[in-house]
């Protein structure tokens, strides 16, 4: 262990005192008490408890204390003596017995372990200010200072200095003589005794004034709140395989692949291969140890896979459980494939190794093709973006305004007395108490008309971080880790060689694909930046180092200037992707922005990014260049990103039709004459004939001799249509005449009128039977058409006072 607590040993000079040593010690200063009845029940107590310890075993007063297990008893510890000094024919004082056993752990006689101190000892309010008073006074002072110089309040400090208090009485010494180690191991007690608490802020106060080495870790939460990587073992055994083969197989696939994937990818396979394949085989196929699954196997192992159980709050309050289709069922199956496929390729390479496991695939190539559902993603995400772009300066004057509310609220509780009430924005509020006895009108919180409380300094942070991730996205692009993980240092610029310009640069740390890139820093970027750098900066103008949790990672970097970090708590932080996306949230709750449903228009982290990449290709930005800004590895990702808008194939047919008429001669574009004009409406006068209509073009003659029958382009008019069976009749009976009379080249010129006579009585009745509907039922386009899409005109905003009904 890097970090081990310290060990309290048997012996050490003062619990090896005798009792008349102690006592003499406790009659004197610094222990002796200012008044003397205090006094006698310090010395009463104390003597009590030393000759009831003496009737254990041991040569000190430590080895007698825990032969007594008085530890084990959490607070009933009391009944033990009481009851021994009930037997010796004296009256027992609980209250006396807990003063003696105050001076005792002062005087250093016994050392009780952590737990005991925080389930019994630490009740009384006067421990901390007694150890800080008699064991290391120049300890607690340096403490008390580091406390104001971090602006902690009086219950974080009491709660900070109580648990130092207690380790110092715990394991002996003073405040400089604590380890890291002593820390890890309160935090380990705490969880499991009613007396404790989450609060971290004493590691802070010690690291502060340089009580731990330089490699000691920034803060208390890089072991004991956000846990790091677990091995590959642990990621196969957290599902409980019963088949130890089959799990040892997958602990070595998985430790074959782990150089290739970053961890976030590593645990993902390992939750699909162990959850999803093997575990749900072994719950449905009792006794299964083997890859080669029969068809009837794997066929129900994917029908299972289909729908997913989740469990929901019902109506009527009670937990149900609801089934659903299972979203990335394609990716499950395509990492199932990857498994076999894998083990089938690396037994020809290592037949002795991976050969034994070598099967035929139960998942073929369609079945991991999920494209069609990479598709309606797309789609989906395409929508998302088109109804968020046109609202994104609604939301950007929402987030300006929203900071500037919160901004004057805090202001008005700051120049009031607590318990006073003032009024601003048109709200009322009542200042409370602080719990700073030292201070007692420095307090943040307010009780609003309807008697809920809030945080004023706690809504202007959440406003402020809020606001800046708004804008911090949106010109940016990046990802929220990698905005979050941003640091002072990442403000650099780039000076142009051909005439000495200054261009201003963010450098955005790898992330997701190890990328590092370089951003143009605009001036609206360039104030957000001001604004953030300024409000982090500490007292000596520098922005503070903090450590980064890295979520996708598991792992924990080193302290840097980060940008994204306020205080809380009593120490410096990260500023949380839970916070961002809440900030968000509330900028939007008072915003009315709405969608065309009329219902809120909500924005993930994710959507500016995608806003940003659409904007900036709509804009002209070459697709290549938005791929490196965004740091993708593959330039269709960076497509997918962008949205295409309707108006963008409009626009481009038009730019079609422009171009195409550019190529025709101009003078086929003006104005006509009122003579041509004349001329073109009497040319569709002119094409009225007997049967119809003749479609022949503008300006052109009759080619067929005003032979009508025979003419392609004659539209017969349906009412025309016994005239043309009256000419079919005619001209059936002129053929039999001309073959009577012997006129063959009549006849011949007659057959060919009727066969085209035929033909168009035979288009009239194909048309006749095509004109003719048969309703279905089905609703007309007019119907369905819910909304018409306007991207001009984007979502609205609700007018102030209306419902989102």
């Amino acid at each position: 262990m890097q970090f081990p607590p310290r060990t309290v040993p048997d012996a050490w000079p003062s619990t090896s005192a005798t009792l008349e040593e102690i006592l003499d010690r406790i009659d004197r200063a610094p222990l002796r008490a200012a008044d003397k009845s205090a006094q006698n029940h310090r010395r009463y107590g104390a003597r009590s408890l030393l000759r009831w310890l003496g009737t254990f075993p041991g040569a000190t007063w430590q080895q007698r204390w825990q032969a007594s297990r008085a530890t084990s008893w959490g607070t009933q510890w009391l009944t033990a003596p009481a009851v021994w000094l009930a037997e010796q024919g004296e009256k027992p004082r609980p209250a006396e017995f807990k003063s003696g056993l105050l001076c005792l752990l002062l005087a250093d006689v016994i050392r009780p372990d952590l737990a005991f101190l925080l389930e019994a000892a630490a009740r009384s309010r006067h421990w901390r200010q007694a150890v800080g008073e008699h064991r290391d006074p120049a300890g607690f002072a340096r403490l008390a200072e580091e406390s104001r110089l971090a602006g902690s309040s009086s219950m974080q400090e009491n709660l900070a200095f109580t648990r130092i208090a207690l380790m110092v009485l715990a394991k002996g010494g003073g405040v400089s003589d604590i380890t890291v180690g002593d820390c890890l191991e309160l935090r380990t007690v705490e969880p499991v005794t009613k007396g404790g608490s989450s609060k971290i802020v004493f590691y802070s106060l010690l690291k502060g004034i340089g009580t731990f080495p330089a490699d000691a870790p920034a803060t208390l939460r890089l072991f004991t709140v956000l846990t790091g990587q677990l091995t590959v073992e642990q990621l196969v055994d957290r599902y409980g395989l019963k088949c130890w083969p089959v799990r040892d197989l997958l602990v070595d696939y998985l430790a074959e692949r782990q150089p290739a994937l970053d961890y976030n990818s590593l645990e993902g396979v390992a939750r699909t291969l162990t959850l999803h394949f093997w575990a749900n085989l072994e719950t449905h196929h009792s006794g299964i140890e083997s890859l080669h699954l029969s068809k009837d196997v794997a066929v129900a192992w994917k029908q299972r896979l289909r729908t997913k159980v989740t469990r929901r709050r019902q109506p009527d309050g009670s937990i149900g459980e609801v089934s659903s289709p299972r979203d990335n069922y394609g990716e499950i199956l395509a990492v199932v494939r990857g498994f076999y496929l894998d083990i089938a390729h690396w037994a020809a390479e290592d037949p002795v190794r991976w050969g034994p496991w070598a099967a035929p695939t139960p998942v073929n190539s369609d079945e991991a093709n999920h494209r069609k559902h990479a598709s309606r993603r797309k789609a989906k995400m395409d929508q998302r973006t088109r109804e968020r772009l046109p609202a994104m300066p609604a939301l950007v004057r929402a987030a300006e305004q929203h900071l500037r509310d919160a901004q004057a609220r805090l202001h008005a509780l700051q120049q009031v007395p607590a318990g006073s009430s003032f009024t601003v924005l048109g709200d009322n509020f009542t200042k409370t108490n602080s719990n700073n006895v030292n201070h007692p009108d420095r307090s943040y919180y307010v009780r609003d008309a309807d008697g809920r409380r809030r945080n004023l300094w706690l809504d202007e942070q959440r406003a402020f971080w809020g606001w800046a991730a708004v804008e911090f996205l949106r010109h940016t692009g990046v990802r929220i880790e990698e905005m979050l993980k941003t640091s002072h240092h990442s403000i650099t610029q780039y000076r142009v060689p051909a005439n000495g310009e200054l261009i201003p640069l963010l450098q955005i740390a790898p992330s997701k694909n190890d990328r590092e890139r370089l951003l143009v820093v605009a001036p609206e970027l360039a104030d957000v930046l001001s604004a953030i750098i300024h409000r982090v900066r500490g007292d000596s103008g520098a922005v503070p180092l903090v450590p980064f949790y890295d979520v996708a990672e598991r792992i924990w970097l080193p302290p840097a200037p980060l940008l994204f970090q306020w205080r809380l708590g009593g120490e410096r932080r990260v500023v949380s992707d839970q916070l961002i996306r809440k900030s968000i949230t509330e900028i939007l709750t008072g915003s009315a922005i709405i969608d065309v449903t009329g219902q809120p228009l909500h924005y993930q982290p994710h959507d500016f990014r995608r806003i940003f990449t659409t904007e900036a290709t709509m804009n002209g930005m070459p697709p290549h260049i938005a791929q490196l800004l965004l740091g993708h590895q593959d330039i269709n990702t960076t497509m997918g990103y962008k949205a295409v808008y309707p108006e963008e194939a409009i626009n481009g047919h038009r730019a079609f039709i422009a171009r195409r008429r550019a190529l025709r001669p101009g003078g086929e574009y003006r104005v006509p004459t009122e003579e041509e004009w004349t001329e073109f409406l009497g040319h569709f006068e002119q094409r009225k004939v007997a049967l119809g209509d003749c479609g022949r073009a503008y300006g052109t003659s009759c080619q067929h001799e005003h032979s009508c029958v025979r003419c392609p382009v004659l539209r017969v008019d349906q009412t025309q249509r016994p005239r043309l069976i009256e000419i079919r009749d005619n001209l059936t009976g002129r053929i039999d005449e001309a073959e009577r009379e012997g006129w063959l080249g009549e006849a011949e010129g007659l057959r060919v009128s009727l066969a085209a006579a035929q033909d168009k009585l035979a288009q009239l009745d194909d048309r006749s039977r095509r004109s003719t509907t048969v309703t279905l039922g089905l609703p007309a386009f007019a119907d369905i058409a819910g909304r018409t899409a306007s991207p001009s005109a984007g979502p609205r905003v609700r007018p102030p006072g209306a419902s989102a009904s």
